[in-house]
């Protein structure tokens, strides 16, 4: 199986993780696929394959999350097929009844920051214990034979699974999901049979009845989901995963100064004290009665829309705030400074929503 390699080379890679913190719950539905169900022979029972129709899968779970991007859960989940065909008899036959299978499972999974606040991949891995339902029969359509398999039967299982999140900005908290999800029961798995005809075995018999246990040696499943999770303490936004190049600032108005920052930060750099620095000296120089300090953010947001809105409107005044203190510190009267926070409104560089631009993270000294 390749998920558990896959999974362990993004954990150690450059994927950043989508922090989930806390306790979540979820819900899915969809379609299963079930691939040939492989029919052991028996000395009472002929070989063969069962073929199944496309049926329906739900699941349920309880989660945590880490805020790391690793979260754990415990999953509820049903599946239901019908009987297609029992294949591999030297006589055509025809068939019906379905397959139930029900169990509990333990899910270990991390989801991925790839860069794009509306969508976020995720990979898992589970294991846990299953019943599998049986209650089908099948008989020549011109041959004297005709058997019915029932019971239930229960065995460990295992699961690996693939899918995206897709946040619903009018809901904090609440995402869709769509995911592909291999499941597997060990086999083999053991049901009660009963025949009647002169099928048997190893080859035609006198005319019967015979039962016995019929085995199923492989079941492996595919599901496609969709699904709602709802997480009840929504993390905030994540810090940046490394500080990037810093932007030279572009030539300045006569009389204005501007300082850059990275970004969802309100720190300042050592070239942004140096501006300052340049500032604090020319008002002096040229006799400035007032400063406007305006400060700006980018309209990126780890959270969407006015959630995200209002963080960057305070974050704009915090850089304000910073270059404030570093213009005091360096001579100039507290007292002859305004202070002013836009948000992500009135940018140098226009760009597409949800854009991270180094421009626009700024703030401007404007001597008066």
């Amino acid at each position: 199986m390749l998920t558990v390699p896959l999974l362990a080379a993004l954990l150690g890679g450059h994927a950043r993780a989508q922090p989930v913190s806390g306790l979540y719950v979820g819900l899915g539905g969809g379609a299963n696929f079930l691939q040939d169900e492989t029919v052991r022979l028996s000395p009472e029972f002929p070989s063969g394959k069962d073929r199944w129709d496309v049926g329906y899968t739900g699941v349920g779970s309880v989660g945590w999350g880490f805020g790391n991007g690793v979260r754990v859960e415990l999953e509820g989940n049903y599946r239901d097929n019908t009987l297609q065909h029992f294949l591999g008899t030297s006589f055509p036959t025809e068939a019906g009844g379905h397959q139930e299978n029900y169990g509990g499972m333990a899910n270990v999974l991390f989801d991925m920051d790839i860069g794009k606040s509306w969508i976020y991949p995720y990979l898992g891995v589970g294991a846990g214990y299953s019943w599998t339902h049986l209650d089908t029969q099948f008989a020549g359509t011109n041959y004297p034979y005709a058997e019915h398999v029932g019971g239930t039967s229960d065995n460990f299982a295992y699961q690996a699974m693939f899918g995206v999140s897709l946040p619903v900005p009018w809901i904090v908290g609440l995402s869709m999901t769509a995911e592909y999800r291999f499941f597997s029961v060990l086999g083999p798995e053991r049901f009660d049979g009963s025949s009647i005809g002169t099928a048997g075995a190893f080859g035609p018999k006198p005319y019967g009845v015979a039962r016995g246990n019929e085995d199923i040696t492989s079941d492996y499943n595919h599901s496609l989901l969709l699904g709602l999770r709802y997480e009840f303490n929504p993390a905030p936004p994540p810090p940046p995963p490394g500080p990037p190049a810093e932007t030279a600032p572009a030539p300045a108005p006569s009389r204005t100064y501007l300082v850059f920052f990275d970004w969802d930060r309100a720190t300042l750099s050592d070239r942004a004290r140096q501006i300052i620095a340049e500032a604090a000296q020319a008002s002096t120089r040229v006799q400035t009665t007032r400063l406007e300090v305006n400060g700006y953010t980018d309209n990126s947001a780890a959270q969407p829309g006015e959630r995200g809105e209002a963080y960057n409107q305070a974050l704009s005044v915090r850089r304000a705030t910073a270059v404030r203190t570093e213009l005091v510190r360096d001579g100039v009267p507290e007292t002859a400074i305004d202070i002013h926070g836009y948000g992500e409104t009135h940018p140098l560089v226009q760009t597409a929503p949800n854009t991270r631009e180094p421009q626009n993270r700024r703030v401007e000294i404007i001597m008066q």
